[in-house]
């Protein structure tokens, strides 16, 4: 996809973080917007700073764990603006600590807005977006799904946030390929980002209750929650820059984006240990954060 003046971009997640740096960078290429976001106070501020710049914009809550909500994103969008061409499934939440103490509302919560909510965002809109490519000629379509790098390395004590990422990653490479069988006009890309400064350290903020923890934090999510803050604090790259990047990735027809790509070296220190049978290496010790991270789980959990 070359060109995107005139075309409509969707995006989950998009009051705020990566998500509203999308729509930042869309509004720029003069695309219209449809935002979704399942805060609605920071949906509301987003929709209304880009009317107030000129953006053809709306707005709707979503819970992107909800078919149903998606659904109406998605009729909200062809009603609104006729036709989809850019779908970013990006909306995320984060939690750590020991893989066994990650509780059934735990999985059921990151698993339901990571992997679910992409999954409904591909089931939805790529019919829509095939169907419209199959009217016009000139139509190009892209969906963009935000995974990280922990779809493709599996950091200590990120065991729940690890599977949805890798889930997404092989989502995505599924996608790639069926497409691959039925057009040349629509395309995918999977977003790998590392650390990156934005507030998914506090995606509990929008918990739904019933999927609440009512116990206390356990020591190890304690430390991880603790550490990935510090981290996203830290962050090497911008949300803004991970923008920049996705959507030269769009122009090129990327599947696989990363901003961080100095992390790549060890994916390929993961993917030789798969090939050669052996167990994995310990490819964060020359990372502070991480190696951090290990020394204060064994200290804590003594």
């Amino acid at each position: 996809m070359k060109q995107f003046a005139g075309s409509v971009a969707v995006i989950t997640g998009g009051a705020s973080g990566i998500g509203k740096e999308f729509a930042k960078t869309a509004a720029k290429c003069e695309m219209k917007l449809v935002l979704a976001d399942i805060q609605q106070n920071a949906l509301d501020a987003a929709v209304a700073d880009f009317k107030a710049q000129g953006v053809d914009v709306i707005g709707l809550r979503t819970d992107v764990s909800k078919s149903q909500d998606i659904q109406a994103l998605a009729d909200a969008a062809i009603n609104t603006f006729g036709k989809v061409n850019l779908l970013f499934n990006n909306a995320g939440v984060t939690s750590g600590g020991l893989v066994w103490e990650q509780t059934e509302q735990d999985w059921d919560w990151v698993l339901s807005v990571n992997l679910h909510g992409v999954i409904h965002g591909v089931r939805i809109f790529t019919p829509l977006m095939l169907a419209e490519a199959k009217k016009d000629v000139e139509y190009r379509g892209h969906i963009v799904n935000t995974a990280s790098m922990a779809g493709l390395l599996t950091a200590p004590s990120q065991g729940i946030y690890n599977v949805s990422k890798h889930a997404v990653v092989a989502l995505s490479e599924a996608l790639y390929h069926d497409l691959e069988l039925v057009t040349d006009k629509v395309h995918c890309s999977v977003l790998c980002p590392s650390y990156v400064q934005t507030n998914i350290g506090q995606s509990d903020r929008n918990r739904p209750q019933n999927l609440v923890n009512r116990n206390p934090l356990t020591t190890s999510q304690s430390v991880t929650r603790e550490s990935v803050l510090n981290s996203l604090a830290a962050g090497d790259v911008t949300a803004e820059q991970v923008s920049q990047v996705t959507f030269d990735g769009i122009r090129n027809e990327k599947l696989y984006i990363y901003p961080s790509p100095q992390a790549l070296t060890r994916v390929q220190m993961r993917m030789e240990d798969i090939i050669a049978q052996r167990n994995p290496t310990d490819w964060f010790s020359d990372i502070p954060s991480l190696r951090s991270r290990r020394e204060r789980l064994i200290e804590a959990l003594r």
